[in-house]
């Protein structure tokens, strides 16, 4: 009769002891830590370049501002007494494609929610003043022209430049930014609801979008109603009035390639048109594709 004998256990080195629910919730914060570190560090970088660059214009560069601070938000500004401030702020109420509003300044401050430190005055590359609903000059520092009245209220407005960098990394050229120009800008015969004291037409922008591309760039835009969304328009200027695209009425022309469709999107200019159609007796504002670059990432206004 033989002896019991142990049975040998394979030599097959130590098994990795399963991951528990404990481990496996362990592992799944560490990975949330680090995409949330570096979606962090990514979004102070961008905050950094959007300040950087109105400190240069703080400081008298002048330049457009397509394609600075990828990323970052841009904005239209109009700032006129507060007289005419309830007056534009029922315009855009009632015009919201062409003028959606992104902040509203207290009664004489120059300053934003949208950008810690910044100076409504100062850090635009290129201003407007208006008087009499006429163009009196073009300054790259208005904290002259904006001392003639202690009571200026800023309208912050969406821009489609906002949108421009998702286009780009879709693969959508954009022509005016591969330029190295500003966007063109036209006056269109689509009349604003008046509100008030104003009245005026819509500006659009316009981009050349591949014929094959325009449904899909009228997506991406679309998703960003609050800096003017979807296009207002595609294709024929003619129906918007527009006789000649080489000759835009605010910023540069750029060209057309075959196989390529003008598309236009409502425009932050349009409070400009309504200045000098109203006749408002004082107003400043952006000179056409000199924005302002906020700290709010773009992503914020996707839906």
């Amino acid at each position: 009769m033989c002896a019991w004998r142990q049975p040998r256990r394979r030599r097959d080195g130590p098994r990795a002891a399963p991951r528990t629910g404990t481990s496996q919730c362990i592992f799944a914060a560490l990975c949330r830590k680090t995409l949330m570190n570096a979606f962090d560090r990514a979004r102070q970088s961008a905050i950094a370049a959007a300040r950087e660059a109105r400190g240069t214009y703080r400081n008298g560069l002048v330049t457009p501002t397509a394609g600075v601070a990828p990323g970052m938000t841009q904005a239209n500004l109009i700032a006129l007494p507060r007289d005419w401030a309830y007056d534009f702020l029922l315009y855009a109420q009632r015009n919201p494609k062409a003028c959606p509003i992104l902040d509203v300044s207290d009664a004489g401050s120059p300053t934003t929610l949208l950008a810690e430190g910044a100076d409504l005055r100062t850090d635009i590359p290129m201003y407007r003043i208006w008087r009499d609903g006429k163009l009196a000059e073009e300054v790259s520092d208005a904290t002259q022209a904006w001392a003639e009245h202690d009571d200026m209220v800023a309208f912050l407005i969406g821009c489609s430049f906002t949108f421009e960098t998702p286009l780009q990394e879709a693969g959508i050229e954009v022509r005016h930014i591969t330029d190295g120009c500003n966007v063109p800008m036209y006056r269109t015969n689509r009349a604003c609801r008046p509100a008030g004291r104003l009245h005026g037409e819509m500006v659009v922008s316009m981009r050349p979008i591949p014929a094959d591309r325009v449904a899909e760039a009228s997506a991406i835009s679309g998703r960003y109603p609050s800096v003017h969304g979807a296009p207002v328009h595609i294709g024929e200027p003619g129906r918007l009035g527009i006789n000649d695209l080489s000759r835009p009425d605010f910023g540069d022309a750029v060209s057309i390639k075959p196989g390529e469709v003008p598309v236009f999107w409502a425009c932050g200019v349009t409070p400009q048109a309504a200045v000098m159609a109203s006749g408002v007796p004082f107003a400043i504002t952006h000179s056409p594709g000199y924005m302002f670059i906020t700290d709010v990432p773009d992503s914020t206004y996707h839906v």
